[in-house]
């Protein structure tokens, strides 16, 4: 496995996390939700920001993934 397709396996996998966590109460999910490392006081309010970040995570690492570049 390349190096390239196993970050773009773990972002898929991070980004598959974050969405479940946005609505799963879980104390493994509570620690890697975005809006509990970067905000100074988290709440359910700031929870959404897991499901959009996310979301661009695993798109991203989707869209990486498999993409063909022409050589």
């Amino acid at each position: 496995m390349k190096m390239d397709t196993a970050v773009n396996i773990i972002g898929i996998a991070y980004g598959l996390i974050l969405i479940i966590a946005t609505f799963v109460r879980n104390r493994i999910l509570e620690s890697m939700r975005v809006d509990a490392l970067i905000m100074p006081q988290p709440t359910e309010k700031t929870r959404p920001v897991n499901l959009v970040i996310g979301i661009l995570v695993a798109g991203y690492g989707i869209y990486s993934l498999f993409l063909k570049v022409p050589n």
